[in-house]
């Protein structure tokens, strides 16, 4: 008599490999690597922030590293254009005809290295891939490798030559990942680390098992009552009197799906609302566009989002 196995075994297990090797690069906090690993199996694209230097694209590369896919790398510039990240038709003197010259955006894995530097024109090269996994290149509409995942650092706005992101690209990333600096600890092994030359971070996962490690998460069960759960937290958020721009239905449906990785990756075939709590932070706060008062308040999206979580309560059946 065969045994079903646990919801997550497989999922849980590339979790473990994908910590061994990002660990041999990257000292932090492991719990960057669960969010990451986490939008991966939603899915959803993810923005690191940090002040320059606190190994934003020392993860980001490591982790691209591991999932085993085709990876491409874009330096983000002030002078950098749109074609630049898409591609454009250049002629064949040979053959006297256009050709496309695909840009870096057509890889499995993006890594946009200090986003925050291109201005808005170039920004806008990226809305339609991150949305829809396409591209329009004069006319033409091209699809995206699949899987397609941007990972994406950025310096925060008080550094200089940055831009800020226009809301509508801001919300098509899952989530934001703020990275600080490390503590004594992970500093001291950091420097021990690095003190001698590390081994290069080895494939985990390919495009295979990421597709079948996707289609085991969207099988995680979902209650009518934490779906509600969501949409009062991204409700509660519109109505807030600090926030200007509150979450959008994409952030609610982005969170509804980013709960259930993370619930296959802790080996449950189910929704929690423990599941929302812990990445509500993650997936609205950054969406959060605060009032003038609120910014000269210091008030953040994270303080909008812990103070709504502590006044929304969730109903179960029980409770209806």
């Amino acid at each position: 008599m065969t045994t079903e196995a646990q919801p997550g075994t497989a999922a849980r297990a590339a979790r473990d490999r994908i910590h061994a090797q990002i660990d041999q690069v990257y000292i932090g906090p492991p719990a960057a690597v669960d969010l990451l690993l986490t939008a991966l199996l939603a899915p959803g694209h993810v923005l690191l922030e940090g002040v320059p230097g606190v190994a934003k694209t020392t993860l980001a590369k490591a982790f691209s590293v591991t999932l085993g896919c085709d990876f491409r790398r874009i330096q983000f510039t002030p002078d950098m254009l749109p074609a630049d990240i898409t591609g454009s038709y250049i002629l064949n003197l040979r053959d006297q005809e256009f050709v496309l010259r695909h840009g870096p955006v057509f890889a499995n894995v993006v890594l946009g290295d200090e986003i925050n530097r291109a201005p808005a024109k170039t920004q806008s090269a990226l809305l339609e891939a991150m949305q829809e996994r396409q591209v329009t290149i004069e006319g033409h509409t091209l699809r995206l490798p699949d899987p397609f995942l941007v990972l994406a650092t950025q310096n925060p706005l008080e550094q200089e030559g940055v831009y800020p992101l226009p809301e509508a690209q801001v919300d098509r990333f899952l989530m934001k990942i703020e990275m600080g600096y490390p503590s004594a600890q992970h500093e001291a092994r950091m420097l021990a680390t690095y003190d001698h030359p590390r081994p290069p971070v080895q494939p985990v996962l390919d495009p295979g098992a990421v597709h079948a490690l996707r289609a085991e998460a969207d099988q995680v069960h979902v209650a009518p009552e934490v779906r509600d759960y969501i949409v009062a937290l991204v409700r509660a958020t519109r109505g807030h009197r600090r926030v200007r721009l509150g979450a959008s239905p994409r952030a609610a449906l982005g969170l509804m799906r980013a709960t259930k990785a993370h619930a296959l990756l802790a080996g449950r075939g189910f929704v929690l609302p423990d599941d929302v709590r812990a990445l509500a932070g993650a997936v609205l706060a950054h969406r959060l566009v605060m009032t003038p008062e609120a910014e000269l308040d210091a008030v953040s999206g994270a303080d909008v989002i812990d103070e709504t979580l502590g006044k929304v309560t969730y109903r179960g059946p029980a409770d209806r």
